[in-house]
């Protein structure tokens, strides 16, 4: 079976657009946090987000038409483009239907579910303009990205929330694992919207001021957007065309708690660890970096905590969670880890855990690469997805 590699990064968050720039972001600690701009937040208690407010997707995109789209469409479209030049990959190399996209998503189009929503309240099915019934439905982000790119290959959109872009990236490990296609683009998009930002609120899951995973007095997450799409490639494409990898793919797992819609479960993301490990053919002790879940709730972390000391045998690797930096971005959390894991595994460094002050005695043994980048040699790289649902996707990466 064909091995798979990275080959391309496509970011757009709050910390920076396009791989250089996400990467100077995550080096320098950078915060993209800051007062919410898209939508009315009188009333609210919390009114941080991590939004993407600089990116103009008509300077990357080559043939989507921004207005036909939603925003998080346009994320994942614009972010296959940046993938894809970063790659140094253009779809003329492949037949068109040996390309698939692989899109995951929390919300899909969650600011068009709300206009949706308010034309349905004041008049109606008649009061819904038709350009909202066309762009509402979750499949068109990877489509978009499809249409964006030319290719004809298999295009889906997997919504298992917060995990969703590490299902989307086991997906197009399988794909070229098992020879279906040649090259994916895969990762995933979400945009700050009203509803999400409130329902968190309204689960006391928010942070008071800066999201501060692994510290003693962490109180919450800040929601976020982008887009997070990586170029993934078989190892005879990589090789016919010359490609430099960031990363190769060594494995992944998935499992379910299926016991509670928001609680995590430690033993259950423990043993979705084991499985990754196994599915990759490494030992914990390989492990030279995990890029965290690291939401910054108080529930969140302790359970991944717990579930990383019980798989390590308390002998954890460093572990930073890249959300202190650029908040929360739902279903493109996983993808904007895979990159960073990416970028920690080509650049030889380990990205930091930003706001972090105060060592939590419960997790007094954890290392959380504190508030600066450090230099490292790693080899192998854990990447974390947890959901609501129980939904955990692991996604582990090695050093080419």
């Amino acid at each position: 079976m064909n091995r798979v590699f990275i080959t391309g990064l496509g970011p757009i968050s709050s910390i920076g657009v396009g791989s250089a720039a996400f990467e100077s972001g995550l080096r320098a600690g950078h915060s993209g946090i800051s007062p919410i701009t898209s939508f009315d937040t009188t009333g609210f208690p919390k009114v941080l987000a991590g939004e993407v407010k600089a990116f103009r997707p008509e300077t990357v995109l080559r043939r989507l038409d921004v207005k036909a789209w939603g925003r998080s469409s346009v994320f994942a479209a614009a972010g296959a483009r940046l993938a894809v030049r970063d790659a140094g990959f253009s779809t003329d190399q492949a037949r068109p239907h040996r390309v698939a996209v692989v899109v995951g998503t929390t919300s899909g189009e969650a600011k068009i579910t709300e206009e949706f929503g308010r034309a349905l309240a004041e008049g109606g099915f008649p009061a819904v303009p038709p350009e909202v019934f066309e762009q509402l439905p979750a499949d068109r982000l990877a489509a978009a990205a499809s249409e964006e790119l030319a290719v004809t290959g298999e295009s889906i959109t997997l919504a298992t929330a917060c995990s969703a872009s590490n299902y989307a990236l086991g997906y197009a490990y399988d794909l070229i694992r098992q020879g279906e296609a040649d090259v994916v683009v895969s990762g995933g998009a979400d945009s700050v919207c009203r509803w999400a930002h409130a329902g968190f609120l309204r689960l006391g899951a928010v942070a008071d001021e800066a999201c501060a995973p692994f510290d003693r007095d962490r109180s919450g997450m800040v929601t976020a957007e982008g887009g997070a799409m990586l170029v993934l490639e078989s190892e005879d494409f990589v090789r016919a065309r010359g490609a430099s990898p960031y990363a190769e793919v060594l494995g992944y797992a998935t499992n379910c708690d299926a016991t509670h819609m928001v609680a995590p479960d430690a033993a259950s993301i423990a043993r979705c660890m084991r499985l990754a490990h196994a599915n990759a053919g490494v030992r914990p002790d390989d492990v030279d970096y995990v890029c965290a879940h690291g939401t910054g709730t108080l529930a969140n972390d302790a359970t991944e905590a717990a579930a990383l000391y019980e798989t390590f045998g308390g002998a954890v690797p460093p572990v930073s969670s890249i959300k202190s930096m650029l908040g929360h971005a739902m279903g493109a959390a996983s993808g904007f880890g895979a990159i960073a894991s990416a970028l920690a595994l080509s650049r030889g460094f380990l990205p930091p855990t930003a706001n972090w002050r105060s060592r939590d005695p419960e997790m007094a043994w954890l290392d959380p690469v504190p508030n600066k980048a450090r230099a490292a040699d790693v080899q192998v790289a854990q990447n974390n997805g947890f959901a609501f649902g129980g939904n955990n996707a692991i996604v582990m990466l090695g050093a080419v």
